[in-house]
């Protein structure tokens, strides 16, 4: 039963890595039900996980800001 997990397409690594590409931090339940990895794997893993989710969040608000920022600057321009 436990190898049937194990063969599963949404355990698979690669799967992983696009899973959290595209829903980032949700793709945490299956990290922590894949039978495959140790506790300690999947507590690193989530560590990871949140720790780039942060980066990127920070990133996004940071361009954010600056796109808001030379909006306003092309605005006050007058021709």
């Amino acid at each position: 039963m436990k190898n049937d997990l194990k063969d599963k397409w949404f355990f698979k690594p690669t799967s992983l890595v696009i899973g959290f590409l595209l829903v980032g931090p949700f793709i945490l339940p299956l990290i922590w039900t894949n039978p495959g990895f140790t506790n300690k794997k999947k507590t690193v893993l989530t560590i990871i996980i949140l720790a780039l989710s942060c980066l990127l969040f920070t990133m996004a608000a940071g361009s954010l800001k600056y796109l808001t920022d030379s909006y306003q600057q092309l605005n006050s321009v007058t021709f």
